[in-house]
């Protein structure tokens, strides 16, 4: 507590300091130090496609409790009217094309169905930092009674038998430790990607098909051309039914 009486009866003369019980220099020893990480270039566009004109109230206030890195650049750009896979690609394609967006260092990509965690880019943003990563996805579910991580497939397989699958991992002992676990695809709910490795994987980046979803459409090309994928599971991400409300 600020000792205002003292304050006031031992007025300093004006421009001089006050002391004030109980701080001092020992307060900074309660400043936590600030990674060094921090001071990277972490430059970030952000995609939001949205499959409707009104976005739900608890998606928009996650969004708005994202912890953002302090001093950095970021941009962010909501999709309508277009198909997602499409609109992915499309405003992927305008900010690849933008003489400042092509030089930044990641892309986030957001979805109106997903509830982000407040901690979600710095944590995602930890994970890529580690180790060989070119894209970390955060933790979240299909919906329905079915439901199963959106992790698929274990790289390790893919390199001992040159056969690239899609299946869901499972995540019960990943989910335990808070581990980061690499795989052939993730989702787009909520996920980190280096802007470079789209300036090594052809056009189209993002297609949806009768065969694939637009994500895994995506990681199959860039999993091929030797790009690497992992789920951090310290990133839970919630799976919003916007008709029921319900969240897998």
């Amino acid at each position: 507590m600020v000792r205002t009486d003292v304050a006031r009866k031992n007025k300093p003369p004006a421009g001089d300091w006050v002391p004030v019980e109980g701080l001092g220099l020992k307060g900074f020893e309660r400043v936590e130090h600030v990674p060094k990480s921090s001071y990277r270039d972490n430059s970030m566009v952000v995609i939001c496609p949205l499959r409707t004109p009104m976005v739900h109230h608890r998606v928009v206030q996650c969004w708005n409790a994202l912890q953002w890195p302090m001093n950095q650049k970021r941009a962010m750009f909501m999709v309508t009217g277009a198909e997602v896979g499409l609109a992915y690609d499309d405003q992927l394609a305008a900010c690849l094309g933008h003489p400042e967006l092509k030089q930044w260092k990641y892309l986030l990509t957001l979805e109106d169905d997903n509830l982000v965690p407040p901690d979600a880019v710095g944590l995602m943003l930890e994970a890529i930092g580690l180790g060989p990563f070119d894209a970390i996805g955060g933790l979240y579910f299909t919906r329905g009674d079915l439901n199963m991580p959106q992790c698929y497939g274990d790289p390790l397989e893919f390199q001992r038998t040159g056969v690239l699958d899609f299946l869901p991992r499972d995540m019960v002992s990943a989910i335990k430790q808070g581990a980061i676990v690499p795989c052939n695809g993730i989702a787009m709910g909520c996920s980190l990607y280096r802007m470079s490795m789209f300036k090594d994987v052809p056009r189209p980046w993002f297609k949806t098909s009768s065969s694939g979803t637009q994500d895994l459409h995506f990681c199959s090309k860039a999993a091929s051309a030797g790009k690497r994928f992992a789920v951090d599971s310290r990133v839970r991400v919630g799976h919003m039914d916007l008709a029921t409300g319900e969240v897998f």
